[in-house]
This record gives C-alpha cells, structure tokens and sequence, in this order.
C-alpha cells in the first residue's frame, strides 16, 4: 500500500476519555505481600489498589511509590500548562496514538485524548509543548522506507490536532524544542544535533548543525552504545540547561544514563555537568532499570522535579515505565536527582490539587474508546473500516491469516499479574482469539475458527481439535501470574476449562524481539468473515511469586 493510503487511517475515530463497565469481581482488590516482595519494594510500602485493582502511585498519605504512569509509557514529554499538567509518550506502532494525559499533582494521571489518528510509522519520543497559546506536539516516526520527523498542533489540548506536517528531518529523532535569546524557535535532536524552525513552528528554516559533542563515560562501564537522544532544552536563571539521554535504552540494565550540558547562550559554547551522569542504575539489583530520558518540570509549589522512564526489575515485559524524582538545585547553578534508585515511598509534591487516576480496561464496548484505550498494532489503509460497534458488542472484520498480520487491537496493562476474560461469537469463516501480543514474530494465547482451536505460542501457531461442546462462541480467558500464563475457556462464561498448555513469558520484551514494545493483551481477528467481543474485563490479581 502506499503512505498516502496509509495516513487515511483511523480519521473517524472517536478519541474521548470515555469510561467502560466496571465489573463486579474487580471493584474491590487488596495491595498483595507477595508481589511487594518480589517486586523489590521497601518499608512495609506496596502500591495502593485503584480500579480493577490496578496498581496506583498515590499511597493516599502524602507519599507515593513510582511509577506514576505504570505499564509501557517511554520516553515522557511533560507540559505545565498553568495549574495542569499534561504528559505524553511514544506509541510506537499503535493507533490512534500519542495519547496525552493529564494531572493536577504530578502523581495521579489520566488520559485524555489520542492526538495523533493518521499513521506517520513507528512513533518514537515526543515533544509536547505550548507556544504563544498554541499546543505543538513535535513527533519522530518511522516506516520501513520512509524516516522521519513531523509536528501537529491544537489550539485546544483536548482537540482537535491538525493532521500531521513533515519535517523533513530523516536522519535524527527525539526533538527537543526551546526559544533561544534571540526569540527564535529551534528543535535540538538525536546525536548533539539542532535545526531552526520558522516562527510558526511548522517548518524547518536552515539546515541541521551539529552544536554538541556529549559527555562520554568511562570505557568500562557495562552499557548498550552510546546513542546520545532525547535532548531536553529549558532556560533556567542565566542558563539553558540540554539534558541527554545516552547508554542505551534497552541492553544491559545499567546502560541508560541522564547526563546535562549547559551554555548562556543557545548557540552554545555548551559545559557538561562534572557530576554527569545525574541518573544512572548502578547495579541490576536496583528497582529500576535502565533510567533515562529525562525532563524537567516545576511542581505545584515551585519546586522541581524530573520525570523519567525506566524498566521494572523482572518485569522487561511491562516496557518502560513514567517515574518521578525530586530535584534540587545546587548552589554553583546545577542540579541534582534526589530520589535515589525510587524503589521507596516519596514525599507528594507539595500544593498539587486534587486529580482523577487512571480509568477502567474493562470495555463493555457501549462506547468507542479507541486510542485512549484501544490501538490497532501496525494498522494498514482504512483500519477502523474494519469496526462496527453494536449493542455492547465490537464486531471486528477479518484480515491477514493469523496474529503476525491482522492488526491485533491490544490495550497497556499497568500490573505484574492479571486476568483478562472476552466473549467471542465467529461469524462466516474467521479465525479469532485472545493474545498476549509483543509483536509480530513474538506472542502467545488462543484462537478458535470453525476447523478447531489454535494454540499461539512463541509467535507460532499449533492447531487443536474443537472441544466438546464448543462452536461458534467462545469465552476465553487468558491469566498472567508473574509470566506464568494460564489459559482457560468456556462455552457459558461460567463453567471453565483449563488449556492443557502452560506457558513462561518473561522473555517477551525488546532485548529477545526488538522494537521498543511491551507484552499486551489483544485480540485478533483473521481470515474471511468477522468476530463480535463482548463484556472483555480485565482484573489486576495476586501475584504467587516469592522473593
């Protein structure tokens, strides 16, 4: 298909927060020993419990525990916006995508809007940013032939966003943007690089200069590569301040480090922080993985703290995750991390105001809660003509013939262990099921078509004989405990059968299959006809590992 064709997708979408069905078996869950204990956590401190027991930073005693955003949201790009705060981060390739959040203390958060609904490739790290009253969300993505950098803008954060404008910048990622002394506007990239843009912020208007040579660390240390991205420029007293992200953002657990320049000059010369690197895992016996790509924002009460991702010790699968440390600036005009490796509780930021945390995963599909919730995985021309939403039910066309080529739909998960249940109904020919779906190559759970079960295992396909009793409707159930997956079905939702096959997935994640991604739960639809879901929950549970 062609790229012109591809940026048609998904226009019709409707991207409003919408709330889905909460069930019953999930409107009550308690914080679980076991899973503090196997996740690293310190004090007698777990996660709070919100909705669907999902974990929740906010401890509700002034504290909160990190991540702020849990689950597969990297490389975070935060705005202050007056007495909001709004958030976004790659999307890779889900659509609609580039989903801003919001929150009012810096700990609670809430998606509010895809913003970006036609395809520009895989999504890499954002830049959102407010000028001269107008949003900007300035956006590295990537198809196969086709590299490049594009921006979109909103005159309201909520929407609607502008379709996308390129660039025309293939050779870098990560933008940055600030206004220099000068009062012109500039994007900082990948590899020390930087390029003026117009004044409307729309265009480029130069050509790209290199500007910086990063700080290097020492030879021996244990890293991914170098790969100096995600420059963050801020003006600060006499000072812009560029924070780089270098080591790596995958690899070996102690490779992605936070490193700063500074200059009074936008047009450098530009001094590295002797302290460098300000963040950094030192050991893989850390809470946190691989910390890195940060971003300075100023708290409710005037003071500072840094957002940044990182990956769960163990938990690979999650991708990276939003974590939030304080900051303190020194008095020789630099600034320090306070936070240490965050696997303890953190004093709130002081004077946030009250604000919402997260939202159900259950959908009930009485509503369209595509992007918010819902990304179609790799999605070709026309993706959401595949959609018809019925009475409390989604009817999904077939395409491709298995999990690797019909654009799964999957959601983020925020928990170590959980369950999800669907109720699917075949129609005509198709084939469709329930997934734990990294990506293409790498995925596992169960189909059904009318010839009998497909088993899905290490991005493979085993085909089974049809159960007794099964037909054209199906329950599925699918339980990750801890990367132990169990799956079940039923022909009544009520009466459950296990799946002969027990599966271990921890090593589901980008180090094994590339691409930046996390492990999901989806379903699919494939080959001739179409499939209806119903009444899909989803319930965070215990976890029966022990430390």
């Amino acid at each position: 298909m062609t790229e012109i064709s591809r940026r048609e997708l998904l226009g019709s979408a409707i991207l409003g927060a919408a709330a889905g069905t909460l069930p019953a078996a999930a409107q009550s869950a308690t914080p679980c020993a076991s899973e503090a204990q196997a996740s690293g956590k310190t004090s007698g401190k777990t996660w709070r419990r919100g909705i669907e027991g999902q974990r929740q930073a906010d401890l509700g005693d002034g504290t909160f525990l990190n991540p702020i955003v849990a689950g597969d949201h990297a490389d975070p790009t935060i705005l202050k916006d007056g007495d909001d705060y709004y958030m976004t981060f790659s999307s890779f390739d889900a659509y609609p995508g580039v989903v801003i959040w919001h929150s009012r203390d810096l700990v609670n958060w809430q998606p509010v809007i895809a913003a970006l609904t036609k395809p520009i490739g895989s999504v890499w790290a954002c830049e959102l940013i407010k000028h001269k009253g107008r949003y900007y969300i300035y956006i590295p993505a990537r198809w196969p032939d086709r590299k490049s950098t594009y921006v979109i803008h909103a005159d309201n954060i909520r929407g609607p966003w502008s379709d996308p404008i390129d660039l025309n910048l293939p050779n870098h990622i990560d933008p940055g943007h600030v206004v220099g002394e000068d009062g012109k506007r500039y994007l900082f990239l990948s590899g020390g690089d930087r390029v003026r843009l117009t004044d409307d912020g729309l265009a480029t208007d130069g050509p790209v200069e290199h500007v910086y040579d990063p700080w290097r660390y020492p030879e021996e240390w244990v890293v991914e590569s170098f790969a100096p991205e995600g420059p963050k420029v801020m003006r600060h007293g006499d000072y812009f301040y560029m924070i780089t992200a270098v080591g790596g953002t995958a690899g070996p657990p102690t490779g992605h480090m936070v490193i700063v320049a500074r200059s009074k000059s936008i047009h450098g010369p530009w001094e590295n922080d002797p302290a460098n690197p300000i963040v950094r895992t030192y050991s893989a016996k850390e809470k946190w993985w691989s910390r890195g790509h940060a971003t300075l924002v100023q708290g409710p009460a005037g003071d500072w703290w840094m957002v940044y991702h990182g990956y769960e010790n163990g938990y690979w699968t999650l991708g990276r995750q939003t974590l939030l440390d304080p900051v303190e600036w020194t008095k020789d005009g630099w600034f320090r991390a306070k936070g240490g490796d965050l696997s303890q509780p953190i004093a709130k930021p002081a004077k946030g105001k009250p604000s919402p945390n997260g939202m159900p995963l259950s959908d009930d599909f009485s509503t369209n809660r595509f992007g918010v919730l819902w990304g179609f995985y790799n999605p070709g021309s026309n993706e959401m003509g595949r959609v018809q939403y019925q009475n409390k039910a989604l009817r999904i066309a077939g395409k491709g013939t298995q999990p690797h080529d019909c654009s799964p739909l999957s959601f983020i998960t925020p928990d170590t262990s959980y369950r999800v249940t669907v109720d699917i109904e075949l129609q005509d020919s198709a084939q469709a099921g329930l997934l734990l779906f990294y990506n293409k190559r790498l995925y596992c759970g169960l189909g059904f078509d009318a010839n009998g079960l497909v088993m899905h295992r290490y991005g493979l396909e085993r085909r089974l004989k049809l159960p007794p009793g099964v037909g054209r409707r199906l329950h599925v159930l699918i339980e990750n405990d801890e990367h132990i997956v169990t799956i079940r079905y039923s022909t009544d939702g009520k009466q459950w059968k296990k799946f002969d096959v027990q599966m271990e997935v921890s090593g589901y994640h980008h180090n094994v299959a590339w691409d930046f991604l996390s492990l999901r739960p989806a379903i699919y639809v494939a080959g001739q006809g179409a499939a209806v879901f119903r009444d899909m929950r989803y319930e965070a549970i215990e976890g029966s590992a022990k430390s």
